[in-house]
C-alpha cells in the first residue's frame, strides 16, 4: 500500500470551502501535499501524533484563540493577503488546500471546523501557523 492510498479519500470535508473559494482554491494531490510538508511541516519534530514540537524555532505568537478571529489575526500580522497559503488537516483523508492568505481569512471559521488540528503555511513568509484544538495557535518561522 503506498502512501497516498488514504489521501484525499474525503474532500467532503473541505467542499464547502472549495465551492464558496471557487477557483481560488486548488485542492492539491498527494505529490504536491508531500512538496509543500517538506517545505514545512516535516522540518519540524513532533510531539505525540499531531503536535509540532516547536522547541529550538523561532517562535512569532502564541495565541489561546479556538475560532476564525484567532486565524484572521495571525493572517493579517504575519501574510500579505495575496500570498500562496497551503492549508493541511492533521487527517490525510481530507486533501490540503492551496489559496491566498486573504482566501484562508474569508473562511478562516470554515477551515477550523474541518478538523481538530490544521497548519497553514505561508509560502513566501516562511511561516507556519498551527492550530490545536483545546490550545489554540502557535506562529514560528519555518526552520531552514
Amino acid at each position: 500500500m503506498s502512501g497516498g492510498t488514504g489521501y484525499g479519500t474525503c474532500p467532503e470535508v473541505i467542499a464547502a470551502i472549495v465551492e464558496a473559494a471557487g477557483d481560488a482554491a486548488v485542492v492539491l494531490s498527494y505529490d504536491e501535499n508531500r512538496s509543500f510538508a517538506a517545505l514545512s511541516l516535516n522540518r519540524y519534530g513532533s510531539v505525540g501524533s499531531c503536535r509540532l514540537d516547536w522547541s529550538g524555532t523561532e517562535v512569532l505568537r502564541r495565541s489561546p484563540a479556538f475560532d476564525g478571529a484567532g486565524l484572521k489575526a495571525l493572517l493579517a500580522e504575519f501574510a500579505r493577503p495575496d500570498e500562496l497559503a497551503v492549508v493541511f488537516w492533521g487527517n490525510l483523508a481530507v486533501p490540503s488546500l492551496a489559496l491566498e492568505a486573504s482566501s484562508v481569512a474569508a473562511h478562516a471559521d470554515a477551515i477550523l471546523e474541518c478538523g481538530y488540528e490544521c497548519w497553514v503555511h505561508l509560502v513566501d513568509s516562511g511561516v507556519l501557523i498551527e492550530f490545536q484544538d483545546g490550545e489554540g495557535f502557535t506562529a514560528g518561522r519555518i526552520p531552514g
